[in-house]
């Protein structure tokens, strides 16, 4: 696998769509947004796209393959019959929030694609559990310190459906970041290995 190589084409229109992306994005919600981790996730893909970094880009593979899907499903059920399966997409249906931005908002579909093409093509790299998981660990705990709490970026405050979360901050963090780990990106992993190692 190590010799294989990504599309030349593929970093250079996924660098376009970023900069589109990250522009409007920062325009319209401000830069505090970027610290979610699939928003996240969308800068580092494309760093692993340029490097051709399987480590990296499997990494990214874990963060955004699940949250992907089940954002999707949850805005396909939802536009079907108005409930949310999982819910965190109410804002895709508020017609306050900007139309660009919910359109732009596909790009939660569009990450797995880029990241599962990436990953298939160049292999999956066992190394990306730890290093993403120490990665969200480290970006649930800057999410809770450095952003506003209305923003309730991460879920740090509280799950999303709740006005507040069930426990204090010190034992609620530590359960979210292991919720993230064994719900989200291990599951992930352990398909990896099995079809795509």
């Amino acid at each position: 696998m190590s010799g294989r190589r990504l599309p030349r084409w593929l970093p250079v229109v996924f660098t376009l769509w970023v900069a589109f992306w990250a522009t409007a994005y920062a325009r319209t919600l401000g830069p505090q947004n970027f610290f979610w981790l699939c928003n996240l996730a969308s800068f580092l893909i494309l760093l692993g796209l340029w490097l051709n970094s399987r480590w990296l880009l499997s990494m990214q593979w874990l963060a955004v393959a699940l949250i992907g899907l089940l954002w999707g499903v949850d805005v396909g059920v939802a536009a079907a019959t108005g409930w949310h399966p999982f819910g965190g997409t109410a804002y895709m249906f508020d017609p306050d929030f900007p139309e660009l931005i919910r359109w732009l908002s596909f790009y939660h579909l569009l990450l797995p694609l880029v990241a599962g093409f990436a990953v298939w093509r160049l292999g999956y790299d066992r190394r990306a559990l730890p290093a993403q998981s120490i990665l969200t660990a480290l970006m649930v705990g800057l999410s809770f310190w450095l952003t506003d709490p209305e923003r309730n970026i991460n879920w740090v405050h509280a799950p999303f459906g709740m006005g507040q979360a069930p426990l204090e901050p010190v034992f609620y963090l530590p359960l979210l970041t292991l919720g993230w780990i064994l719900l989200v990106l291990w599951p992930v992993h352990w398909l990896s290995r099995r079809f795509m190692d």
